[in-house]
């Protein structure tokens, strides 16, 4: 049996005659950059996140870097965010001349540990860029309580988990000044390419955000404040708005994945009901926790990845691949121990728990498609290579 990480064909399928009659209306029409399918795609992100400006941008990492970008981060300045997350995160502060400080993560989570950030702050921090990793939000309480006490912006990267809610029912990217989210193919909401989105609820911001997002030209060629070519196309805003209405379903039918396969492990004494009881522990399998879960909640976890951790982790992945299971790894090396980022003076062991996590974590196939035959299949395969 094979199993991909991921197959994008059934969920094309499925929308097939929707998305080519979307996209054939956009050829007929011939306009491409911004415009009404734009304008129209704009405004159901702001109904559906409860967001009161949403605009569409040409990838998830411009949307990071437009961000800080209209929040004027200069060279110099300090950017706090989690060592363990997708380069983009740290990429865009350093591409910006600014300095990423580093945190560790949570060990549940995987997400920033807002125990770990006030220590780092200076007068030179300006912003926090918390990571709702996996599908999961990060703890925005005490992250709104420390920015808001040490007048700091803070940016939502929101890139895997579009929908999500925190602990009060607000979607994440509406919690901070504002939100980042990418709709690469392989998301919960995926377009056919690179695209993204920022939020925010700030009416300055929402001015600064619109016009840099078009070489900060405002009207068309006069220039008050330099931007970049960062324009979502109407093909990509096309595309996601016949793929919305269905996003909460397929989260859903994520859920009801991780939820079979935690129940499997668990029913075949692989892993725990309880998980750690600390961040190095692992007897056989670790599996992930969805920490807000809740009946008022809808979407607590959307599962972008199921990510769990077990020893001897390349051993596992090599021999799935010889079953024909597709996994992979959610990050193989944090930020602290990557080349480029040696001039920031960190060694190995400065955070444990995000070595820790790369070191152990594997994410396995959780697409809405995927069956429960396949799930069995997975588990009962994690199950020989352990025994």
């Amino acid at each position: 049996m094979k199993v991909p990480l991921l197959d994008l064909k059934p969920q094309y399928n499925s929308l097939k005659l929707e998305l080519d009659e979307a996209l054939l209306r956009v050829a007929e029409s011939q306009y491409f950059i911004l415009g009404p399918e734009v304008d129209k795609m704009e405004k159901e992100f702001c109904n559906f996140l409860g967001s009161k400006y949403a605009y569409g941008v040409s990838s998830g990492t411009d949307a990071l870097l437009l961000a800080l970008m209209a929040i004027d981060i200069n060279p110099g300045d300090e950017v706090i965010l989690p060592t363990y997350s997708f380069f983009a995160t740290a990429g865009v502060v350093a591409r910006l001349n600014a300095v990423p400080v580093l945190t560790d993560c949570d060990p549940v989570t995987f997400n920033i540990d807002p125990n770990d950030i006030e220590k780092r702050i200076t007068k030179k921090t300006k912003a926090i860029i918390p990571v709702h990793l996996y599908g999961q939000s990060a703890d925005m309480d005490p992250i709104m309580e420390i920015a808001q006490k040490h007048n700091l912006y803070v940016i939502e990267d929101a890139a895997q988990a579009i929908s999500t809610q925190y602990k009060n029912g607000k979607s994440v990217g509406t919690i901070g000044h504002i939100g980042c989210y990418s709709f690469f193919p392989s998301k919960n909401l995926g377009c056919f390419g690179d695209g993204g989105l920022v939020t925010t609820n700030d009416d300055e911001l929402a001015y600064k955000l619109k016009i840099m997002r078009v070489h900060g030209g405002d009207p068309k060629y006069y220039h008050k404040v330099i931007g970049g070519n960062f324009r979502i196309d109407a093909l990509q805003a096309a595309v996601l708005s016949v793929k919305l209405p269905h996003l909460n379903s397929w989260s859903q039918k994520r859920r009801n994945n991780a939820e079979l396969y935690s129940k499997l492990f668990i029913e075949k004494g692989l892993a725990s009901a309880e998980g750690m009881t600390q961040f190095n522990d692992i007897e056989k399998i670790l599996l992930p926790k969805a920490v807000y879960e809740s009946d008022t909640l809808q979407n607590f976890h959307i599962y972008n990845q199921y990510v769990v951790r077990v020893k001897h982790r390349d051993e596992l992945r090599a021999f799935l691949t010889d079953k024909s299971i597709g996994t992979e790894i959610y990050y193989p090396i944090p930020f602290h121990l990557q080349e480029c980022f040696n001039y920031l003076g960190h060694n190995k062991n400065d955070f444990p728990v995000s070595e820790f996590c790369a070191d152990t974590s594997v994410a396995l196939p959780i697409y809405p498609e995927l069956s429960g035959e396949q799930i069995n299949y997975v588990v009962d395969s994690i199950e020989e290579f352990l025994s």
